[in-house]
């Protein structure tokens, strides 16, 4: 009989769900149902501006798209407060540049 085992969204094709904690200044996504999680970080630098920081993915679960639902979040949480960004973390970079909605353009500070 096989042995019960928690089987992850992941490998279910199910949608990536994106937590956002305003408290702790992160986005989130659980993986596996434990405590292994995806994180991208960010910080108000000023009353109407974001730095969005660091990206972070563990390595097993690297490469199936986890950060882009991430950077995304980010960016339209961005968009919906009406906020500018400063883009510190190198994968939102990329995101924005692969990405370029006009309503990301106009929020990233140079």
């Amino acid at each position: 009989m096989a042995q019960a085992s928690q089987i992850s969204a992941l490998e279910l094709n199910c949608p990536i769900k994106v937590e956002h904690d305003r408290k702790r200044r992160q986005f989130t996504v659980r993986l596996n149902g434990s405590h292994d999680r995806a994180v991208l970080l960010y910080e108000y630098i000023g009353k109407k501006t974001v730095d969005l920081q660091h990206t972070e993915v563990p390595d097993a679960y690297r490469g199936r798209g986890i950060a882009k639902h991430l950077a995304k979040a980010a960016m339209d949480f961005v968009v919906e407060e009406d906020l500018k960004a400063h883009l510190t973390c190198w994968y939102i970079q990329k995101f924005v540049k692969e990405n370029p909605q006009p309503q990301y353009l106009e929020r990233v500070l140079h």
